[in-house]
């Protein structure tokens, strides 16, 4: 169970990436139960394939009215992002970081960056977003981690709070209807086996 302060979170502020104006995050869970997914970066090879992922559920999200939202921590690579089509919802930026922070997404180092960069996970990842046609870069802020929140509706509840542990790692789409108690019909992406040996 979340020990999240809702009112708290709530209160932090994102700018649209559409309109620019600044909104309160705990306005994007108002009126409507909404999916909350914090990438990395925009230029993330991985956070593409995995917002891609998670833009498979869009129009089963719709059809029973869950808010699909992205949230970047920075503008960096925005524009790219947009213009790939990586993801179907709507999408802000933290420009404080302030929500990163407030859900425990961790912030590496120039020490542990890399093995995390370099992790199995990753790699197997890596791999599907090129098998996909998904490149990346790597400008903007390379070190931050980032995750998944689910509210219900009007703020009744964290339904998932899912943290980053390895930049690889990501919600399956199972869990996120699961969470919702919905059913999808969609299959996720396999994520083809990479040799440990490598």
């Amino acid at each position: 169970m979340s020990t999240l302060n809702l009112a708290k979170l709530g209160s932090n502020l994102l700018k649209s990436a559409t309109s620019g104006e600044n909104v309160e995050l705990g306005s994007l869970w108002q009126d409507q139960t909404a999916v909350i997914f914090f990438l990395r970066r925009f230029g993330c090879q991985i956070c593409r394939w995995t917002a891609a992922e998670v833009s498979k559920l869009e129009k089963d999200l719709n059809a029973s009215g869950v808010a699909l939202i992205g949230v970047g921590p920075e503008e960096t690579g925005l524009k790219e992002f947009k213009e790939g089509g990586f993801f179907k919802g709507d999408i802000y930026i933290d420009e404080k970081k302030q929500c990163y922070r407030d859900l425990g997404f961790k912030r590496y180092n120039a020490i542990n960056v890399f093995p995390a960069a370099l992790g199995k996970k990753v790699r197997e990842i890596a791999s599907k977003a090129s098998a996909d046609g998904i490149q990346g870069n790597f400008s903007g802020d390379l070190l931050q981690s980032g995750g998944m929140l689910i509210v219900a509706k009007g703020g009744e509840k964290v339904l998932l709070h899912f943290i980053q542990d390895s930049p690889g790692d990501h919600v399956p789409l199972e869990d996120i209807t699961k969470a919702l108690g919905i059913t999808a019909s969609v299959q996720a992406g396999v994520r083809p086996q990479v040799r440990s040996e490598e």
